[in-house]
């Protein structure tokens, strides 16, 4: 519980992944790639409930083992290739109501804290804000990416009557969503039906805790990064 508002901890993690087959229980440094989320979420003393939506028997048998509740076996129909991670969430909360504040975290993000997750939760409920999400600067500036028109000419996705900053020191802001913490007030979550909205704020945090698992390539600079840990 944080400032009176019960939290609801939610790991959504389905089976069948096609780029890195069993990638949720994916052995990296020692443990199921889940276990790390797992680890994060309870050193969190902010989280009242911690739980796990997965279609996936093992990966429900090792969340279990890894100290997290499994109060229920996602449907097959949220577990396919169209289904939503917010159909997924909201599904759960329907299962597991009561809860002020909902908290999302994804087993692909195994680097992120519980100071992010801490950090997403403090900066929500010290806000006027619904949500809140954590971003990473974004590596390719918007200002510099272009489109091509129908004869493959260059052209700016932003005002081309304006004069952009040619220095990187000199452009404004630009912030990427990094999928490893999302957070919600419960209702507003249930009428918006996204984690994004005017009413969303953002939290900061490093990139070298931002990578998202997805690829083979990706497991590579995992363990790699792991490595460097002292």
């Amino acid at each position: 519980m944080i400032s009176g508002r019960s939290v609801l901890g939610l790991i959504t993690a389905r089976g069948g992944s096609k780029g890195i087959p069993g990638k949720n229980l994916l052995p990296i440094g020692g443990k199921p790639l889940i276990q790390w989320t797992i680890d994060a979420a309870r050193a969190s003393s902010y989280i009242d409930r911690l739980i796990l939506s997965s279609d996936d028997i093992e990966i429900m048998e090792a969340a279990a083992t890894g100290g997290c509740e499994v109060p229920f076996q996602r449907d097959a129909y949220l577990s396919d290739d169209t289904a939503s991670s917010i159909d997924v969430v909201v599904d759960a909360l329907q299962r597991v109501p009561g809860y002020d504040i909902v908290l999302l975290l994804q087993p692909t993000s195994p680097l992120r804290s519980t100071l992010d997750i801490n950090g997403v939760l403090e900066r929500l409920v010290s806000s006027d804000a619904s949500a809140c999400v954590t971003v990473c600067a974004a590596e390719n500036h918007p200002y510099w990416t272009f489109r091509t028109d129908k004869n493959g000419y260059l052209l700016r996705y932003v005002d081309q009557s304006s004069t952009l900053p040619t220095r990187r020191q000199d452009l404004p802001e630009a912030w990427c969503l990094n999928g490893a913490v999302y957070a919600a007030y419960t209702r507003w979550l249930l009428e918006n039906r996204s984690f994004l909205g005017t009413q969303t704020i953002a939290h900061p945090m490093p990139p070298e805790r931002a990578l998202d698992i997805d690829t083979p390539a990706d497991v590579e600079r995992l363990i790699a990064a792991l490595q460097q840990r002292p």
